[in-house]
C-alpha cells in the first residue's frame, strides 16, 4: 500500500461580497380610494365622486405597494416570514382636523416579492374629524421572528396625498 502524501493542496475562490447579495425594498402607489355611501343618495355629485373626499361614515381604503429585490438574501428573508409594518399617518391641516395613524402588518411568504398593504374603514373608525389631511405611509421591514434575526431590516416612507373628510 502506498503511503499517504504528506502535503495537501487546495484551491477555492470565494466571492464573499456577493454570496447573498443586497436586500432592499421600494415603496410605491400610495392610494386613497373612497366609495360612495348612503349619505350621497339623492345628490348629483359631478363629475364623479372624488376618491379623496369622503363623508365621515363613508368607507375608504388607503394602500401601498412594497416591492423587494430578488437576491438570495431577500429570498431567505421572504421565506422566513419577515414582518412588514406600515403606518398610514393622517396629518391634520388646520386646527379642526385631528392627527391619527392606522397600522397594517403582513408577513412575507416564500417566492413572493411584491405586497400590497391596505387599511379599510371609515373616517370615524380612524377617529378622523372633519377637515383636510395630508396622508403618508411609514414602513418598517422586520423583524423576523427567529433567534438569529437582527431587529429591523429597513425603514421607508412615502407621502404626498390629500384626503378631505366632511360630516355625513
Amino acid at each position: 500500500m502506498t503511503p499517504q502524501p504528506t502535503k495537501q493542496f487546495s484551491a477555492t475562490e470565494t466571492y464573499s461580497k456577493n454570496i447573498l447579495g443586497p436586500s432592499f425594498f421600494s415603496m410605491s402607489d400610495l392610494t386613497i380610494a373612497g366609495t360612495s355611501d348612503d349619505s350621497k343618495i339623492g345628490f348629483n355629485v359631478a363629475p364623479v365622486n372624488s376618491p379623496y373626499i369622503v363623508a365621515d361614515t363613508e368607507e375608504f381604503s388607503v394602500s401601498l405597494k412594497v416591492t423587494f429585490n430578488k437576491s438570495p438574501l431577500t429570498s431567505l428573508l421572504m421565506c422566513l416570514g419577515t414582518e412588514v409594518h406600515v403606518r398610514f399617518a393622517f396629518e391634520g391641516i388646520g386646527g379642526a382636523a385631528t392627527e391619527k395613524d392606522v397600522d397594517v402588518m403582513i408577513k412575507t411568504v416564500k417566492d413572493q416579492y411584491e405586497y400590497e398593504l391596505t387599511w379599510t374603514g371609515t373616517a370615524k373608525d380612524a377617529e378622523l374629524t372633519a377637515g383636510l389631511y395630508g396622508v403618508a405611509a411609514i414602513a418598517q421591514v422586520g423583524p423576523v421572528k427567529h433567534e438569529c434575526s437582527q431587529a429591523i431590516i429597513g425603514y421607508g416612507y412615502l407621502a404626498g396625498k390629500l384626503l378631505q373628510v366632511y360630516p355625513a
